[in-house]
């Protein structure tokens, strides 16, 4: 095993050379050696705008004992204290409805978990016979799967407009109850339908059988 070798001075000027201002490396703070102390990575304080707590990182190497030391690379790395971006999420994993502007085109996703092939729709989701749907290829080319389902029945269920809200619990009566209530068709009729009251606050919107307003068709003095 050869011996480990002093190279600070070498890996200082490459970080210096690097930099755009010699004021942005700073204290000497470690050296780790490799590869039978052939290899030695030099760390050096970084003083970058925007890179707090991060360090120079100058690679140093030596063929042989007698050779002399060759700088390999010179990067600027996260220190145990940096200042890191967070971590990168999909893009339509971290998309909002507010994003969708006019314009705005978002690709689907062929391996989307909620979407399933059109042939194998719900008859009652299509409103068409079976011998349509499934013979004839009437069906849209990806419809909701059981995963899709759950998701948006929980997510209205629990949303504003779901039957925990202090607007549903303060209502004379649930909106299944209601005039101006048209329930939505296909499997999830039974839990959901749309408000058709103008002067409503979710009128057009998607509201669950036990939601409700002041607005009650049969709230009558």
């Amino acid at each position: 095993m050869s011996k480990t070798f002093d190279a600070q001075d070498i890996a200082r000027d490459a970080a210096l050379a690097d930099a755009e201002f010699a004021s942005q490396v700073g204290v000497f703070v470690s050296v780790d050696y490799a590869d039978e102390n052939r290899v030695a990575s030099y760390l050096f304080e970084a003083d970058l705008p925007g890179y707090k707590g991060w360090r120079w990182c100058v690679t140093v190497a030596k063929v042989d004992d007698d050779s002399a030391p060759t700088v390999c690379d010179v990067v600027v790395l996260p220190g145990p204290d940096s200042l890191l971006a967070p971590e990168w999420i999909e893009y339509r994993d971290r998309i909002q409805p507010e994003d969708i502007q006019p314009g705005i085109i978002v690709p689907s996703a062929l391996d989307d978990t909620r979407l399933v092939p059109g042939v194998n729709a719900l008859v009652q989701d299509e409103e068409l016979d079976a011998v349509q749907v499934f013979d004839l290829g009437l069906s849209r080319p990806r419809v909701l799967s059981i995963e899709g389902r759950d998701q948006a029945s929980k997510r209205w269920y629990a949303g504003d407009r779901g039957p925990n809200t202090p607007l549903a619990q303060g209502a004379p009566k649930p909106c299944a109850s209601c005039g101006f209530f048209i329930p939505i068709a296909g499997s999830m009729r039974s839990a959901f339908g749309v408000c058709a009251n103008a002067i409503a606050p979710d009128d057009a919107r998607v509201v669950s059988v036990d939601h409700g307003c002041g607005a009650h068709s049969e709230a009558t003095l």
